[in-house]
C-alpha cells in the first residue's frame, strides 16, 4: 500500500474543511441543519478500534502489511495509558540483557527517547525491574504515533466510538458515532484494542471481569516548594515521600540530561476506577481529580508548602483492569511465571506479577532468572469468533497473569501480532485463528518483531 505522508494527509483534510467553510459562507444562514451528518459507508480491509498502546502498533503493522486500515479512537490523541493516562514508563522492552520487544512499538519508543534523552544500561543487572524502564515524553510520543500511523497509510478517526457490531457475509458492519457524525464502516477484519473488550462484547462474545477490579491511579507533579529547606519533622509521614519524589522530578527536569531511573510522576490511588462506560469513566476521573485537589489543599497548610502548586496532571485516571476476553486459550499464572513457550507464541512479556489491591500492599512476584513469559496467538482470539482479534490488557488470561501482561511494552508486542495476523488473514481469506503460524512469525520478524522460539 502506498504510504501517505503526514503533510499530504493534513493538507487534504484542510482542503475539505476549507471547502465546507467556503460553501457555507456563500449560502449564508441555513435553518433546520441536521444534527448529524450521515455520510456514505466507509469500506476498509482492517478496522482497529482503540488508539492506545496496542491499537497504535496494530494499525501501523496492518498498514505496513499493505492493508487499507482505519483506526477509530474516542479521544483526542493516540497513546492511551502512555499519553492521556501519563504512564510514561512503557516497559519492559528488555529482559536478562537482551531486547524482547521489537517492531513498531520499539521503534516508537526509541524515536521518542532519541529526541529527549538516553537509555538506561540494559547490559547491567537491573536490581529492580524499573531500573530498566524506558522513559518517554508523553506529548512527543502522541505526535510520533500519529505521524507513523499516517506514514503507514492509516486513516485516523478521533472522537468516535462503535455503537453496534454485526457480522454478515464474511464482513463486519460497525456503526460508529462521533461529534456530528454517524457512519457505517464495512471491513473484513476487526482488531479490538479498546482495553475493555468493548467491540468483542458488542459483537456478542463472552467477556470476563473480576467482582472487584484493581484500583486506578491519577498522575501529577507538584512544585512551588524547596524540599531541602523543609522541616521534615513537621510533615506527616504520608506526604514526605511524595514531596521528596516530586523534588527529584523537578530537579531532574531542569537541565539534567542524564537518564533518571525513577518514576517521573507522583500518583494517588483511585479505588474502583473503571473505564468501561462513559459514566464509570467520568466517576473515575472526578474521584481522581478530587483527591489531587484535597491533597493540594492539605499540603498548603504545612510549613514550607504554603506556595505549593500543580505543575502537571494527566487528564484521565489511568485504569488497570476492566474486562478480558474469553479466549480460545487463557494464559494462566503458571504459564506466566514459568515462561511457557507455546507453538503459537508470537510475542514476549516481561514484568513482575503486579496486582494492586484496595487498602492492601501491592502483590508483586518477580520472574526467576532467564524466565520470560510469552503470549500465544490463541489468547488474542475470542472463542467462536471469526475475523476478530484483540490486543492489549483485554488479552485472555487469569487475573494474576493479566496483572503483568497489561503493561505497555507487552501490549505493543500483542498489537504487532494482531496487526500482522489480521493482515495475513485478510490476504488469505481466512480468520486469524487459522493463519499459518510459520508465515505469521515470519511476517512479524520481517517488520522488526521478536518472536519466541522453542530452544
Amino acid at each position: 500500500m502506498k504510504k501517505i505522508k503526514r503533510r499530504s494527509a493534513i493538507k487534504s483534510i484542510g482542503a475539505i474543511s476549507l471547502g465546507m467553510a467556503t460553501s457555507s459562507s456563500l449560502r449564508g444562514e441555513v435553518s433546520n441543519l441536521p444534527r448529524y451528518k450521515e455520510d456514505d459507508r466507509l469500506i476498509t480491509d482492517i478496522l482497529v478500534v482503540g488508539g492506545g498502546t496496542a491499537g497504535v502498533v496494530a494499525a501501523i503493522q496492518a498498514g505496513h502489511s499493505g492493508c487499507r486500515t482505519i483506526l477509530v479512537e474516542n479521544g483526542s490523541q493516540l497513546g492511551g495509558t502512555i499519553t492521556t493516562g501519563g504512564v510514561v514508563f512503557p516497559g519492559l522492552f528488555h529482559a536478562w540483557g537482551r531486547r524482547i520487544i521489537g517492531g513498531p512499538g520499539w521503534e516508537l519508543a526509541r524515536d521518542a527517547v532519541d529526541l529527549e534523552h538516553g537509555f538506561p544500561d540494559f547490559s547491567r543487572s537491573p536490581g529492580r525491574h524499573w531500573h530498566h524502564q524506558v522513559r518517554v515524553n508523553g506529548p512527543l510520543y502522541a505526535m510520533l504515533a500519529e505521524e507513523k500511523c499516517l506514514e503507514a497509510g492509516v486513516h485516523i478517526r478521533y472522537y468516535e466510538t462503535p455503537t453496534s457490531v454485526e457480522f454478515n457475509n464474511n464482513r463486519w458492519t460497525v456503526e460508529i458515532q462521533g461529534k456530528g457524525v454517524r457512519k457505517q464502516i464495512i471491513c473484513n477484519q476487526i482488531i479490538d484494542c479498546t482495553g475493555n473488550a468493548a467491540v468483542t462484547s458488542l459483537a456478542g462474545y463472552n467477556t470476563l471481569r473480576e467482582a472487584v477490579t484493581q484500583p486506578g491511579s491519577i498522575l501529577f507533579i507538584l512544585g512551588g516548594y524547596d524540599y531541602e529547606s523543609l522541616d521534615l519533622e513537621s510533615i506527616p509521614d504520608q506526604y514526605r515521600n511524595m514531596l521528596r519524589h516530586n523534588w527529584r522530578i523537578l530537579r531532574g527536569s531542569s537541565g539534567d540530561d542524564d537518564y533518571q531511573p525513577f518514576t517521573p510522576y507522583s500518583l494517588l490511588v483511585v479505588n474502583g476506577a473503571d473505564s468501561t462506560t462513559s459514566e464509570s469513566h467520568t466517576l473515575a476521573n472526578i474521584n481522581g481529580r478530587t483527591q489531587v485537589l484535597e491533597t493540594l489543599r492539605k499540603l498548603r497548610t504545612l510549613p514550607g508548602c504554603e506556595k505549593i502548586k500543580i505543575v502537571d496532571m494527566r487528564p484521565e485516571t489511568a485504569v488497570r483492569e476492566t474486562y478480558r476476553i474469553d479466549g480460545v486459550y487463557k494464559i494462566s499464572y503458571s504459564d506466566y511465571i514459568n515462561g511457557r513457550i507455546f507453538g503459537d507464541s508470537m510475542s514476549y512479556s516481561f514484568y513482575p506479577i503486579d496486582l494492586w489491591r484496595e487498602g492492601q500492599p501491592i502483590h508483586q512476584e518477580y520472574l526467576e532468572k532467564d524466565i520470560i513469559a510469552t503470549v500465544p496467538l490463541r489468547a488474542l482470539i475470542p472463542k467462536g469468533s471469526t475475523n476478530l482479534i484483540v490486543a492489549g490488557r483485554c488479552v485472555s488470561s487469569d487475573r494474576l497473569a493479566n496483572s503483568a501482561l497489561r503493561v505497555q511494552a507487552s501490549c505493543m508486542g500483542m498489537g504487532q501480532t494482531a496487526g500482522a495476523a489480521a493482515a495475513l488473514a485478510f490476504n488469505k481469506k481466512t480468520t486469524p485463528l487459522n493463519v499459518p503460524v510459520d508465515e505469521l512469525k515470519k511476517m512479524i520478524e520481517d517488520h522488526g518483531g521478536i518472536v519466541p522460539r522453542v530452544s
